[in-house]
C-alpha cells in the first residue's frame, strides 16, 4: 500500500497571530470547545510522553479530566511506568491529536502529583467496575495471565461487596504544569501553520509567542 496516496487535504483556515489571545490555556480552552463540538471517539484522549532519568522515552493514551491556570490533569496509577518514570523525572509532554479538525496541540511542563482531596473527590465520579479494575491491576507490570487479573477484581467485589471501593494510596491524579505550548494549524502543501508560547516572565502576560517553520 502506498501511504502517501492516503494523505488529505483540509480546509486552509490559517493561523495567524492576530487570531490568537495572549494566555495559551484560554487559547487552548478556545480550541478545545471547538473540537468537542466537532470531536469523533474519545474527545478527551491525549497522549502522555515521559522519559526515564537517563532519557528513554515512552508513551501512552490516557484521559483529560482537567485543565485550568494550574495545568493539565490526568488520574492514573503512581506506580505505573509514567507513573514512576514522571517521579524519577518529570518532565513530561502532552499531545492533542485532533486530525479530524487538522489541529493538534502540544504542551510541555512538569508533572507533579495532585493532593488526595482532588483524588478523592474524582475516584468517586468512577463506575465502581473502574475503581475494582483500578484497585486490583499492578499497573505495568508482568502478570501471569489475565484469569490472575479477574481473580484479583472477584476478591475485591466479595470484599467490599455492598461498601464503597476505597482509592488505593498509589493511585490519583497527575497534574502537568505548563511551560510551553505549541498550536499547529493544518495548511495546504504543507505550509502549515505553528504558534509557540513560551515562558517569558518579562511579559506582563508572562508568554512569549513565537511563529515556528512548518
Amino acid at each position: 500500500m502506498d501511504i502517501n496516496r492516503l494523505h488529505r487535504e483540509y480546509a486552509d483556515t490559517g493561523l495567524a497571530e492576530a487570531d490568537v489571545v495572549a494566555d495559551p490555556i484560554e487559547q487552548f480552552r478556545t480550541w478545545y470547545a471547538a473540537w468537542r463540538a466537532v470531536a469523533v471517539g474519545e474527545p478527551d484522549a491525549v497522549v502522555v510522553a515521559s522519559a526515564t532519568p537517563d532519557g528513554r522515552p515512552s508513551v501512552r493514551t490516557v484521559l483529560l479530566r482537567r485543565f485550568g491556570p494550574e495545568g493539565f490533569v490526568f488520574f492514573t496509577n503512581r506506580e505505573s511506568r509514567k507513573g514512576r518514570e514522571l517521579a524519577a523525572n518529570d518532565r513530561a509532554a502532552l499531545l492533542f491529536p485532533w486530525h479530524p479538525v487538522g489541529r493538534q496541540v502540544i504542551v510541555e511542563g512538569t508533572a507533579a502529583a495532585s493532593d488526595d482531596e482532588a483524588s478523592d473527590a474524582y475516584w468517586e465520579t468512577r463506575a465502581r467496575g473502574s475503581q475494582m479494575a483500578a484497585a486490583a491491576s499492578p499497573q505495568s507490570r508482568v502478570i501471569p495471565d489475565r484469569a490472575t487479573l479477574e481473580r484479583r477484581v472477584a476478591e475485591l467485589a466479595s470484599r467490599y461487596e455492598g461498601e464503597p471501593v476505597p482509592r488505593p494510596a498509589n493511585w490519583g491524579g497527575l497534574c502537568v504544569a505548563p511551560d510551553r505550548f505549541e498550536f499547529w494549524q493544518h495548511r495546504e502543501s504543507r505550509m502549515h501553520d505553528r504558534l509557540a508560547y513560551c515562558r517569558d516572565t518579562t511579559r506582563s502576560s508572562g508568554w512569549r509567542i513565537e511563529r515556528l517553520a512548518p
